[in-house]
Parts: structure tokens; C-alpha cells; sequence
């Protein structure tokens, strides 16, 4: 019986949090990449319903919470994931984190150990001092919107090499246009988070599974963003992570890719380590 997804908002002295959840069992929770939304996982959120209660948010700045009232750090965002835990009287979760949410998992794992029984951390960027720099010029660039209306078409390419269907595009503009007129929170957290995520990355002793979609890791290099190679430093803080991963997956796997990648993740909660 498929398990209905309900949406709720969780107040918090900066402003509302919109999540999702649904399902009973043990906590998994969903943190989302930049610019998406917890729609990121519409697709996989039913799979882990089926066994798991399971959790996902749009994160500050991005779907449909508010905006913060000043620029948020990754050790703010992993605190807003424990304002969200406690409200749901969710003493331990697993968490799960794409791109951005990645790092906020990572975070979340390193600040509160024990409030985290696995992580699951997909896509990490390895961005290192030259993708530091391309982060910031993405920030100053930013979602800016323009008279004659260009920016929508221009959102509407930004992804048409890869994002398969116009179904699934059509839901990527709409996350990236409720950014739009706002600076890109989590983008600037990123870029002053990463040159110590290795270090954060370290404390990490909980059980770990680290997922690639190769490429994903293909589609930062074209964009100078991260060279390939780079991304090995997160095995490498984790030396007992699992590594899977996935041929073909695309920076929207999530999506497209959602038996997969719902496989790998439930064989690996499920597993005694």
C-alpha cells in the first residue's frame, strides 16, 4: 500500500520550514541539493515510506520555506535539521544529503554524532581554492531577474543536455525561480564551508555510504567547478565508507534514477554495519 506524503511547516525564529513526510519505522531524512527543493525527492520519498518514516525539507532560502534574515552558514542549516528532528520527537535518524545537503548531513554528523545512526552523502563536490572561487562568482552573479523575461528560457536550457524530460524540467525552474530576486544562501554557505568540510568530514564515525553519479562529477568539470579527482577526499576522511557508484547518473539521479539509487540506500540501512 503506497504510504501518503504529507507537507507541513515548522516555525522557527527565522521564519518557516516547509518538510515532508510520511511512513513510520525508523527516521530517514532528505536534505536537498541547491537551487532544489525537497521535491528533489518526489520520487524516492514513496519507495522509503514503505519501511521508513521518512523526512525531507526545503531547506532556508529555497522551496517553499522562507527566506532567513541573514546570510546562513552550513553549522545553521545543520541546526535548523535538529530543530526539525526535535519537533518530530525524532531522538535519531539516518540522513541522507545530495550536493548542498550533503554537506549539511556531513555537518549534522559531525556536530551531533549522536543524533545520526547512518549517512548517506551524495555528490560532494570536491571543489578545492579554484572551485571556491567559481562558487563565489556564481553567488555574485546570482538568480537575477530581467524585464524582457529572458531568464525564464534561459533556467529552461541551463539543464537540457541532461535532464531527460520536460516534466521533470518544468519542476527544476519552478524550485530555481523561488530563488529568484534573493541571494543563493546555501551556494555562499557552501563556498565558505568547504575548505574545512575534509576536516569536519574526519570526526564522522558513524556508519557511512558515499554515492557518485560519474556524470554528475563530469558536469562540474565542464563547468570548472570541481576537478573529478578531487572528490576522493571524502572517502578518504571516511575510510570506512561505502563507495557505490553510478555510471550514468546525472546531477538529477534523484529523479531519474530513483529504483537505483533507493536500492543501494535501503541495502545499506538494512545492513548490520
Amino acid at each position: 500500500m503506497k504510504q501518503p506524503i504529507k507537507r507541513a511547516f515548522l516555525d522557527t525564529e527565522d521564519g518557516q520550514i516547509l518538510y515532508r513526510v510520511g511512513g513510520a519505522g525508523e527516521a530517514l531524512l532528505l536534505l536537498h541539493m541547491n537551487p532544489r527543493s525537497s521535491d528533489e525527492y518526489r520520487e524516492l520519498m514513496p519507495i522509503f515510506a514503505q519501511t521508513k518514516r521518512v523526512i525531507a525539507m526545503d531547506l532556508m532560502g529555497f522551496g517553499d520555506s522562507d527566506k532567513p534574515p541573514r546570510m546562513y552558514t552550513i553549522a545553521d542549516y545543520a541546526k535548523t535539521v535538529i530543530a526539525l528532528l526535535d519537533e518530530l520527537g525524532v531522538k535519531q535518524a539516518n540522513v541522507f544529503g545530495n550536493h548542498t545537503g550533503a554537506f549539511v548531513a556531513g555537518e549534522v554528523a559531525a556536530a551531533y554524532p549522536d543524533r545520526v545512526k547512518k549517512l548517506i552523502l551524495g555528490n560532494v563536490p570536491g571543489f578545492g581554492e579554484e572551485g571556491k572561487d567559481k562558487l563565489a562568482e556564481l553567488f555574485d552573479i546570482g538568480f537575477k531577474i530581467k524585464e524582457d523575461g529572458s531568464y525564464l528560457m534561459e533556467r529552461w536550457k541551463a539543464r537540457s543536455r541532461y535532464v531527460g524530460s520536460a516534466q521533470l524540467n518544468h519542476r527544476w525552474v519552478l524550485d530555481d525561480l523561488k530563488c529568484f530576486g534573493h541571494p543563493l544562501y546555501a551556494l555562499w554557505a557552501v563556498g565558505n564551508y568547504c575548505l574545512e568540510a575534509e576536516e569536519r568530514l574526519r570526526s564522522i564515525k558513524c556508519p557511512t555510504l558515499i554515492i557518485w553519479g560519474l556524470d554528475d562529477v563530469q558536469e562540474f568539470e565542464r563547468l570548472g567547478l570541481a576537478n573529478p579527482e578531487n572528490r576522493h577526499f571524502v572517502s578518504q576522511a571516511i575510510p570506512h565508507g561505502k563507495v557505490v557508484e553510478f555510471e550514468t547518473g546525472t546531477i538529477c539521479m534523484m529523479n531519474q534514477m530513483h529504483e537505483e539509487v533507493s536500492k543501494v540506500v535501503i541495502d545499506f540501512l538494512e545492513s548490520a554495519k
